[in-house]
């Protein structure tokens, strides 16, 4: 190779050298006064943008709308942004973040790119701000912390401990986790998660009082629940708080153990409550008949009825035990079904102001037929009530003062009151049971009775109305 070649290609050489090293500062020189090649600022480019240009596009782009707060027990509050004069630029941010980088290294960010999130720098009215939190209820409703009381206090539900020292909040430090939110532009803050509740101490007597609940609510708790037919009806709280003897300042009357005692009766009194309310015997009931009417029948003989001795026997000896069980009563008498519906959906329906009498089983109407019923005229009218099939005969010859009527089929529901046919009668139903009535008893059609007796069990409710 020639002396002029060599020569040559080291002028070109030191030409491209030149070139890059002035492109390289002009670019240095270029990024001084702007961001670097390859920046992201909050997920905006900002490569050869000025501080200004960056600002514009971050403020557009970033909203705040205020804090939202909430406590221990999950309230929700909420300082508006607007209503503190809420402010924020992030060119402070900005400035710093551009002095960091170095504009003499920016070929490195071609390999390396910057990514940042920067906040904003926030302002606000402080006076607006410590007015919209002296607003918040929770500072309306500070209890100061001498006042707080550790008490067990009866209400509808029971006994319950009201403890006033746990869990409380302490607003200074709420205060500082709120405005920390706000000057970070936090969209919310728990008062809970940033350590805000503490407990209080407490005296020797609010010990006192505390152990004494625990040994009350150890006291309060009972497994044992009533099967009321389909209503349970549990020994809970709210029945045994009833129970607790107290002396004559109101105060718990402990036994020489220190345990709690039981009032004399208040078991006896639970029971006779229970069948005041679920003993149907004799009782009042609702009733939906065939015709659509709803309809009041009172009296008659079927029902349940609570063998009152037997349960306060049981259920005193189960709570002292602590049983943990469904209860069953014992019944004196007992209806095809227990609870306030003791009728269910199989029964015979004898509806005395139409003379129709229906035998329903599981809600399905099997029987419709005309009836003749007791003479209105001569006082012999059938009593209205709920009663039911207690016995069925064949071939029984029924007996009065004045007649004896052979029948085919017999079923009585109420004393000498029945249901059977009437071979001497060819007409039945209408107002026939006004002048030419039974004596009581419910006449019914051969056929329809026959069908009856076949089906009907004893134990069947009779519902009987007019």
């Amino acid at each position: 190779m020639g002396k002029r070649t060599v020569k040559h290609l080291a002028v070109m050489f030191a030409v491209i050298m030149i070139s890059l090293m002035g492109t390289y500062v002009g670019l240095a020189i270029y990024y001084h006064n702007a961001f670097t090649y390859g920046t992201w600022i909050n997920g905006v480019y900002c490569t050869g943008k000025s501080i200004r240009e960056v600002n514009e596009e971050l403020v557009k782009d970033f909203t705040y709308e205020g804090l939202t707060i909430y406590d221990r027990d999950g309230n929700v509050y909420v300082i508006p942004a607007e209503d503190i004069s809420y402010r924020f630029d992030f060119a402070k941010a900005l400035e710093v973040y551009q002095k960091q980088q170095n504009a003499w290294m920016w070929i490195d960010s071609i390999l390396h790119g910057h990514m940042a999130e920067l906040t904003p720098v926030v302002s606000y009215d402080p006076e607006k701000f410590e007015a919209c939190f002296a607003a918040l209820p929770f500072c309306q409703e500070k209890t100061p912390d001498e006042q707080r009381k550790v008490e067990i206090v009866k209400t509808s539900q029971g006994y319950e401990l009201i403890n006033e020292r746990t869990q409380v909040l302490n607003l200074e430090e709420a205060r500082a986790a709120i405005l920390a939110a706000v000057e970070e532009s936090k969209p919310e803050v728990s008062l809970l998660d940033a350590g805000c509740y503490h407990d209080l101490e407490l005296t020797e007597q609010m010990q006192e009082t505390l152990a004494l609940w625990g040994q009350l609510d150890a006291f309060l708790q009972c497994g044992i629940v009533y099967q009321m037919g389909e209503e349970q009806i549990p020994i809970d709280a709210s029945v045994i708080s009833d129970w607790i003897a107290l002396d004559e300042t109101g105060g718990f009357r402990l036994d020489e153990y220190g345990q709690f005692q039981i009032r004399e009766d208040a078991i006896k009194e639970f029971i006779e409550q229970l069948a005041a309310e679920y003993d149907t015997v004799g009782g009042s009931r609702q009733f939906r008949a065939t015709s659509g009417e709803l309809v009041t029948v009172e009296g008659g003989v079927y029902g349940n009825q609570i063998d009152q001795k037997t349960e306060v026997a049981y259920l005193t000896e189960a709570f002292q035990a602590r049983r943990q069980e469904i209860h069953k009563p014992a019944y004196l008498q007992e209806a095809w079904q227990q609870g306030k519906e003791d009728i269910g959906s199989t029964y015979i329906e004898v509806d005395m102001g139409e003379q129709k009498m229906y035998y329903y089983v599981n809600g399905v109407l099997k029987i419709d037929t005309p009836i003749v019923t007791g003479n209105i005229s001569r006082r012999m009218g059938t009593p209205s009530g709920v009663n039911y099939v207690y016995l069925k005969q064949k071939n029984r010859v029924l007996r009065g003062r004045d007649y004896a009527s052979p029948v085919d089929f017999w079923m009585p529901v109420k004393g000498n009151i029945g249901i059977h046919d009437a071979a001497w009668r060819n007409q039945f139903g209408g107002e026939i049971y006004q002048t030419n009535g039974s004596h009581g008893c419910i006449n019914t059609p051969r056929e329809a009775m026959e069908q009856l007796y076949d089906m009907a069990e004893v134990g069947t409710p009779v519902v009987m109305f007019y």
